[in-house]
């Protein structure tokens, strides 16, 4: 392999297992050791056979049964413990880029594929793992058979064994500039496989707005489309494998007649009996599999190292929002937020906050109204450190919050987002998100004060009943009422509300809006406002525009000064 190979990036990932690998490696030496002894076996087996001596033979054929045996032990301890070790490392290889990803900043997964993320940690993970499997079990004993047996070659007559290697530069050359191509096919198919495992996700995700469009058709031709392309990329790569194994096949047949040619000219010169004769040939057959097992397992590993890429360039994104090495423990704050010159851009040329200024007091309730696109999510996003602004700080408490670790800083923010997430599980689980290990009475006490505790009890399992991939069994309200208990138990003094009743029928609005009051009281909240009653509710609202708080007072003190709120109130709410 060469230097720049990404397989030599995966060597720290190796030596947690060296123990299990070395003994796996013993075992191997010992298998190979007894590949000359076989050939030898056959040739002193053949010599009798002719002489008729069936003592001798039933000697030799009770010492084969004996080598079988053993070289048959030895092989079970191969096999196991290098599948034990190659299994073992593309754990610590899954876990490791799953880890990672956790440690990126959203922004990064607002343009990522997830479904080519998928397919990196499930697919293109299996094949480093096979590929490091066959490495240790298939790919090194072929070598070094290679070698025992090319020594035992020599051994018996070197000027055959010359002879029958003067192809082997050709092979080796040939072997490597189909890797090379297979290598550059085999990315291209990857990239096309994982671009079809995102269209899958991102149609599945949104399959109620496909038929409710009619779209199906349309979806249709687009799967056929990325399949189509999908198929050719494959093929490429079949191809290539396909001329590689005829070309190299041709070549290792031509290798066995010239065998023969220089066989029987040995023999008549008198530098070979035909005793020796039999032992050399069943050597070179068995060169014959490692031969094709090594040309085969190549191409896989070129394969393979098109998926190394792909994962180490995951391991290689660094997070924009980075936790620093002597960040602190944020302690239970009051809850004053202050916004010190403020600037924020998801790009460059296109800003969204202008040195913004902002303070909130402990137990206050901000409302943030304006037009889409003004800045209202990026404002409560940058509180919990989704993002940071690329100039002015976020202080609580009178704490920049750059300063404290993530974890303490988000256990103390509570969100309850328009549109709920529900994860697979169970409804506790769910209320409890984020907890291995939680109190049922606790889960409890926050679905009451979540007006959601009658309704779990009616279900056919109570609380341990699953609510289907993505809440799909759950109604709107009841998606957000196990919200908003998730954020009771949490119990934060800061929360961040994007108005979480503005697709709700009136009876699940009053439940929901009820649960909200009960879960705000006494915490510092932020409030993306769509309904006039959550307005009116807060202490100040805010109006924003380009970025900036063009305006700020109370329901009745804007509607007086007759300006921006005014107009987006008879706009929006009147």
């Amino acid at each position: 392999m060469k230097q720049s190979s990404s397989y030599w990036q995966l060597l720290p990932f190796f030596r947690p297992h060296w123990q299990t690998i070395a003994k796996a490696l013993a075992c191997t030496l010992g298998f190979t050791a007894f590949w000359p002894l076989l050939a030898w076996l056959v040739g002193e087996i053949a010599g009798y056979i002719g002489q008729g001596d069936v003592n001798a033979i039933a000697q030799f054929a009770g010492l084969a049964a004996i080598i079988f045996l053993v070289r048959g032990t030895v092989q079970y301890g191969q096999d196991t413990l290098m599948a034990s070790a190659a299994l073992a490392i593309a754990l610590d290889l899954r876990k490791q880029v799953y880890t990672h990803l956790h440690q990126l900043s959203v922004g990064y997964f607002e343009t990522a594929k997830t479904g080519d993320l998928s397919y990196r940690l499930t697919e293109e993970i299996d094949r480093v793992g096979e590929v490091i499997y066959k490495f240790f079990h298939q790919f090194t004993p072929c070598i070094l058979q290679l070698i025992v047996v090319l020594g035992y070659m020599i051994y018996i007559n070197w000027q055959l064994t010359l002879g029958t290697l003067i192809v082997a530069p050709l092979m080796a050359v040939l072997i490597g500039w189909f890797g090379e191509k297979l290598l550059t096919f085999s990315r291209h198919s990857q990239t096309r496989t994982s671009n079809l495992a995102s269209l899958l996700t991102e149609v599945f995700n949104g399959i109620r707005l496909v038929q409710a469009f009619s779209a199906q058709d349309y979806e249709i031709s687009r799967f056929t489309l990325e399949s189509e392309y999908n198929r050719r990329a494959k093929f490429r790569a079949e191809q290539i494998k396909a001329i590689q194994f005829v070309v190299v096949g041709f070549l290792e047949a031509m290798s066995i007649v010239f065998l023969f040619l220089l066989g029987g000219w040995q023999i008549s010169q008198n530098n070979l009996t035909g005793t020796e004769f039999i032992s050399y040939v069943t050597a070179v057959a068995l060169l014959i599999d490692p031969i094709a097992l090594t040309t085969s397992n190549y191409s896989e590993f070129k394969q393979g190292e098109a998926s190394c890429d792909r994962l180490f360039e995951l391991l290689a994104i660094q997070s924009t929002v980075r936790e620093r090495s002597d960040a602190t423990i944020l302690p239970v704050v009051k809850g004053k937020v202050e916004y010190q010159n403020i600037n924020f851009a998801y790009l460059p040329e296109k800003p969204i906050l202008n040195h913004l200024n902002l303070t909130v007091k402990p137990g206050e309730m901000v409302a943030l109204v304006g037009a889409s696109g003004a800045g209202k999510t990026t404002l409560v996003n940058l509180l919990p450190r989704f993002y940071d602004p690329q100039l002015g700080q976020i202080l609580i408490d009178g704490v920049n919050i750059r300063e404290v670790t993530l974890s303490s800083l988000r256990k103390q923010i509570g969100i309850v987002p328009q549109e709920v997430i529900l994860f697979s599980g169970t409804v506790a689980q769910n209320i409890a998100f984020g907890q291995i290990y939680y109190d049922l009475k606790e889960v409890k006490t926050a679905a009451e004060i979540a007006n959601v505790h009658q309704f779990i009890s009616q279900l056919p399992e109570g609380y341990q009943t699953l609510v289907g991939e993505r809440g799909v069994n759950l109604s709107g309200g009841q998606r957000q009422r196990i919200a908003i208990a998730r954020a009771v138990l949490l119990n934060p003094r800061i929360l961040i509300l994007d108005e979480a009743t503005s697709a709700l029928d009136s009876e699940s609005e009053a439940l929901v809006q009820e649960a909200l009051e009960r879960l705000m009281k006494n915490k510092t909240v932020f409030v993306i406002a769509h309904r006039l009653a959550t307005v009116r509710r807060a202490n100040r609202i805010l109006v924003i525009e380009g970025g900036q708080i063009v305006e700020s007072g109370t329901h009745n003190q804007l509607l007086e000064k007759g300006e921006r709120y005014a107009r987006y109130y008879a706009q929006q709410f009147s």
